[in-house]
């Protein structure tokens, strides 16, 4: 060793990505280039160190030129529209033969075990299997995508049972319908679909493209959906590099926290990118930011619109508009374009060192891309830095939702003593706490 003191000073400034990543789920997903190219032996090595991180892995991968190869050899000419292969019996039969001996070859890379390699007493087993449901494409705008099909359904709790006993999961761009069908996917449909239904934290793309760049030639480093939505209408970028970025957004509107584009090419860009601060690759986040932020006295209409239908219902506690006009520095609200499509209170106790967050809506027409969760996320780093120890809900109707994220069951002893005067025993709300 050179230099052991610069080895050490990176080793700890590792250390907190390390303990950020335990006990995630990363959804990783490469197409047949990377095999074609000789990165799969290395890739593999990357991620079998993901993995004794204690990093949840599914691998995804695709096989474009695989198949190409097939049908090269029966003399049947590959048909695309718009990026997307359409396929017909003998381009099907190819896509299965392409997807068997990748799932071999993808196998046998994880199963290195050479002493004085970064595989060197790994013990990783992969299972894969008919994880994904799927449907025909169809007939769009008069073209016919045969067996072409999109992502249905996941299996996301056979994935996540897998993934709890130490397994990686090994996903390829097949899916097959309730009828016993076989349809070809593309590679970032499944990784799209898989990402969102595992709920995974992060989404990496290892691509054939270099880094993005905007108009100016600048590199693209992190970009929020909405402004990634910007740069994809913008129509400059090239079409495999728009193509993976269409899909980060989706992913990102489905809830994934984090997706990345990496290119494949710089060898170790997948740890470069995770474990250094500016990484190789350009992230999209899920979290604009600029949108994501504590209320203002401006924000009380938009609060009172979002709210009184859920204060109609008996969902939640009425308030006026003279309350929350009072209390509208305990609010937070997700805003896009001026309009208000989410809030959340967070009320202190600070002699209990405790919290409640109230109030906590999203406008039903987007409850399905994770904004919830990021208000959430945002209350409960509101209440860390205020210096509070735990979170506190009261509710009627989202239980589970709260116990998916953390919360746990208590009483209404548990509350503030100041709290306690004011629970409503006609409503016989909840109590649900979570430690921060």
């Amino acid at each position: 060793m050179e230099n052991p003191v610069q080895f050490v000073q990176w080793l700890r400034s590792v250390a907190p990505y390390i303990h950020a990543f335990r006990g995630k789920t990363f959804v990783v997903a490469f197409p047949g280039e990377l095999v074609m190219a000789g990165a799969l032996p290395v890739l593999a090595q990357d991620l079998s160190l993901l993995h004794a991180l204690g990093i949840k892995i599914v691998i995804v991968h695709g096989s474009r030129p695989q198949v190409a190869e097939q049908l090269a050899l029966r003399n049947v000419e590959g048909r695309f529209h718009n990026g997307i292969r359409i396929t017909d019996t003998a381009a099907l039969e190819c896509s299965k033969e392409a997807a068997g001996e990748l799932r071999l070859d993808i196998e046998a890379a994880f199963s290195q075990g050479l002493p004085n390699t970064p595989m060197a007493h790994s013990a990783i087993r992969i299972i894969s299997g008919n994880f994904v449901t799927a449907k025909p494409i169809g007939i769009v705008n008069g073209i016919d995508f045969g067996l072409t099909g999109t992502a249905r359904k996941v299996a996301y709790d056979t994935i996540d049972r897998i993934l709890e006993a130490g397994n990686l999961v090994l996903l390829g761009p097949l899916g097959f319908s309730p009828t016993g069908e076989a349809f070809n996917l593309t590679m970032e449909d499944v990784a799209v679909s898989t990402a969102t239904a595992l709920r995974a934290d992060k989404l990496i793309f290892i691509t054939e493209t270099p880094m993005m760049a905007d108009q100016d030639g600048d590199e693209i480093r992190e970009l929020s959906f909405m402004q990634a939505e910007q740069e994809l209408n913008a129509s400059y970028l090239p079409p495999d590099s728009a193509f993976y970025l269409e899909h980060a957004i989706k992913a990102s509107r489905g809830g994934v926290g984090r997706i990345h584009i990496v290119p494949y090419k710089m060898d170790g860009s997948a740890l470069l990118e995770l474990f250094t601060h500016d990484g190789v690759g350009t992230m999209v986040t899920s979290e604009n930011l600029e949108s994501l932020r504590e209320a203002t006295i401006e924000d009380v209409g938009g609060i009172i619109k979002l709210i009184e239908p859920l204060e109609a219902d008996g969902t939640l506690v009425k308030r006026g508009r003279e309350l929350i006009e009072r209390e509208i520095n305990y609010f937070s609200v997700i805003e896009h374009d001026g309009v208000i499509f989410g809030c959340a209170a967070l009320y202190p106790f600070p002699f209990d060192k405790m919290a409640e967050m109230a109030c906590l809506t999203v406008n039903p027409d987007v409850q399905s891309q994770g904004d919830g969760e990021r208000i959430l996320k945002h209350m409960e780093k509101r209440a860390r830095r205020a210096g509070f120890h735990s979170l506190f809900v009261l509710t009627t109707r989202t239980e589970h939702w709260f116990l998916k994220r953390g919360f746990v069951k208590a009483s209404v002893d548990d509350l503030p003593k100041d709290r306690q005067k004011m629970y409503n025993w006609q409503r016989k709300s909840l109590v649900l706490i979570k430690q921060l």
